[in-house]
């Protein structure tokens, strides 16, 4: 096992009814500003409760942080912060008004071009605004970490920064909040948080016991309990496993100690950005192609994973390789997320620009080895095809 630093002090009010527990934790002598995406929260009475526990005499609104949230939009937001002098944000959304969120806190209190917060990956970042979460869809694992994802929409840029100061000071999960989201946005969490994971796992054997148990002990609960919340809504345990999961997936502690991957991630950001494909389902294209172009690097990793998850027997290394990716695929299009480009009627061209923002972005040394230049980026998506 690698070194490591661990430190996660964001608070989780998880269950039953937690909303009304706002008024304990937003500070009740500060201004507040509550940040969410489209009308589903005011749709389904969430923010109405929100609003309803909170004890401020001075509460602001900002709607419409688009999936995948616009920077162009986010600056909107940082303009109403500045000029009526806020003090608190609370997120309620999901993944994207979470990260958006972040952005806003960071930017609000940066006295710079506010984009280099972005393309310094959050190293220009000393102070932000306090902020906390209302989660709404579990997916990105965004409500317990210090990463955003933002997406500048006139240049199709699509990149993340991060950094200690955005960490939520608490961030309430109710599973039943989750009842309402349309099956896609379900399926799409649950492919988002697998895959969170498999980036953290699938690389090379460090030894690392005890983070790879908890990596699949996660994978095998959103494996059993992705289809279940499909068939069934409001089955509340679907519901709460999928949430709980999904936060663990990415707040930091399956990566301590262990090499991690993440060129699926970035890969699938430039297809998003550029064809604006859901990003879970890019991820769920661009994973399988990269395990196959690296099976020979990642093939015992891949092994255990197919043995651990997916009860394949033990053989040849490679063939037990083949079948976990096999089995990934299959889990996949049983939720209903398609994994070929093709599938979204993109082909040869759409890859090209795909390897040309990576390299307008310097994203050519990816991976656990930092060994997938855009030449082999090019490889595996052709792969996917």
């Amino acid at each position: 096992m690698q070194d490591f630093i661990y430190h996660n002090p964001v608070k989780i009010l998880f269950g039953h009814d937690q909303i009304p527990a706002l008024a304990q934790e937003v500070p009740q002598d500060k201004k507040v500003m509550i940040v969410y995406g489209g009308g589903s929260v005011i749709k389904h009475g969430i923010l109405q409760r929100v609003k309803g526990s909170l004890k401020n005499s001075l509460v602001f609104e900002f709607g419409g942080v688009e999936p995948n949230p616009h920077y162009e939009t986010l600056m909107k937001a940082v303009e109403i912060v500045k000029a009526e002098k806020i003090d608190f944000l609370l997120a309620v959304g999901g993944g994207s008004v979470i990260d958006g969120t972040k952005f806003i806190a960071a930017a609000a209190l940066y006295e710079n071009d506010p984009w280099e917060i972005i393309t310094s990956y959050g190293s220009v970042v000393k102070q932000a605004l306090p902020f906390g979460c209302v989660l709404t869809l579990a997916a990105t694992g965004s409500e317990m970490n210090n990463t955003a994802v933002i997406n500048r929409a006139t240049t199709q840029d699509k990149l993340f920064f991060a950094s200690p100061c955005v960490m939520p000071q608490f961030s309430v999960l109710e599973p039943e909040i989750t009842y309402t989201l349309p099956e896609r946005q379900t399926a799409n969490g649950v492919v988002d948080a697998f895959v969170h994971i498999l980036e953290q796992y699938i690389t090379f054997p460090v030894n690392a016991k005890v983070q790879d148990r908890l990596a699949e002990g996660l994978l095998n609960t959103l494996k059993e309990e992705g289809p279940t919340a499909l068939k069934n809504p409001q089955d509340y345990d679907a519901r709460a496993n999928i949430m709980w999961a999904a936060t663990m997936a990415l707040n930091g502690m399956l990566s301590a100690g262990v090499p991690t991957d993440w060129a699926s991630h970035l890969i699938g950001q430039e297809i998003t950005a550029l064809y604006g494909i859901d990003h879970a389902r890019t991820l769920a294209i661009v994973m399988p192609a990269l395990w196959r172009y690296c099976k020979n690097e990642k093939s015992e990793k891949l092994a255990q994973y197919g043995a651990r998850v997916w009860n394949i027997p033990e053989s040849d290394t490679k063939k037990m390789a083949d079948e976990a990716i096999n089995a990934t695929v299959a889990f996949f299009e049983q939720l209903g997320v398609k994994t070929r480009l093709s599938d979204y009627d993109l082909g040869d061209e759409a890859i090209a620009e795909v390897i040309r923002k990576l390299k307008e972005h310097g994203h050519i040394a990816l991976g656990e080895h930092g060994k997938i230049t855009a030449r082999e980026a090019e490889a595996l998506l052709k792969i996917a095809l």
